[in-house]
């Protein structure tokens, strides 16, 4: 069957972090395309992640961040019924990713003074900026050899494999801190407490066409269920499952 899975953050961090993650998705799939159209996803996905962290201070913030999941993760040592190999693992990971992190270069700085994305990212800020008679240093770019633009590619998303490797263990380890569990809105309603919580995650099975809204922050929620198509009625009881992570 399948399932919709939606996530909402509780907090701006958390909602500057998922939009990063989106973003990078972005970027490393286009990459592995062979497809002009879709290497200029790769370019715009780069250049929202940069006006990202040109606005924000995100290196302090997220190696923070992952002190405190170690923190927490120490507390669980010697503890009877825990892997102690697994947790002194990822204490290790965790570990190596917080250096990393905090030894790296300003995040983003070695994409912002790359020549050639300099002369094209002004451009993608214009509707259609884009075509070969605004970009031709572009178009001859998206006309290169596959392997020469893999190559490039895989050069700019490491310049923020830092950022990358620290982002995703820390979303991976908020989104395993809690399971799925059954409920049903009423009426297309549903609210509950977060208990000083940073994420929900929602999973729906689109037969019933509707899609959430969420509202709330770490102490509660509310989801509301809206119909997808203009005057659908919403069922008396909408089954879906959620995690607050």
């Amino acid at each position: 069957m399948q399932i919709n899975r939606y996530e909402h953050p509780l907090n701006e961090k958390v909602r500057i972090y998922l939009r990063l993650e989106y973003l990078i998705r972005q970027m490393t799939h286009a990459s592995q395309l062979n497809d002009q159209w879709q290497h200029q996803v790769f370019f715009r996905a780069l250049f929202d992640l940069l006006e990202i962290l040109d606005q924000i201070q995100l290196k302090g913030e997220l190696a923070k961040d992952l002190d405190k999941q170690r923190d927490k993760l120490k507390s669980w040592l010697n503890i009877e019924g825990v892997d102690q190999a697994a947790l002194l693992e990822l204490l290790d990971q965790l570990e190596a990713t917080h250096h990393q992190l905090l030894t790296a270069s300003r995040l983003g700085q070695a994409l912002r003074e790359d020549r050639f994305l300099g002369s094209i990212k002004q451009r993608f800020s214009i509707p259609g900026g884009s075509c070969c008679f605004d970009l031709p240093a572009l178009h001859h770019w998206l006309h290169l050899p596959l392997a020469h633009k893999q190559s490039n590619m895989k050069g700019w998303l490491q310049h923020i494999h830092e950022l990358t490797t620290a982002l995703n263990l820390w979303l991976r380890l908020v989104r395993e801190s809690s399971h799925f569990q059954p409920q049903v809105a009423r009426g297309g309603f549903f609210q509950h407490d977060a208990d000083d919580a940073c994420l929900l995650r929602l999973d729906i099975c689109p037969s019933h066409g509707v899609y959430p809204m969420i509202s709330g922050h770490r102490s509660r929620f509310a989801v509301r269920f809206l119909p997808f198509e203009e005057g659908a009625a919403i069922a008396e009881a909408i089954e879906f499952k959620i995690a607050i992570c």
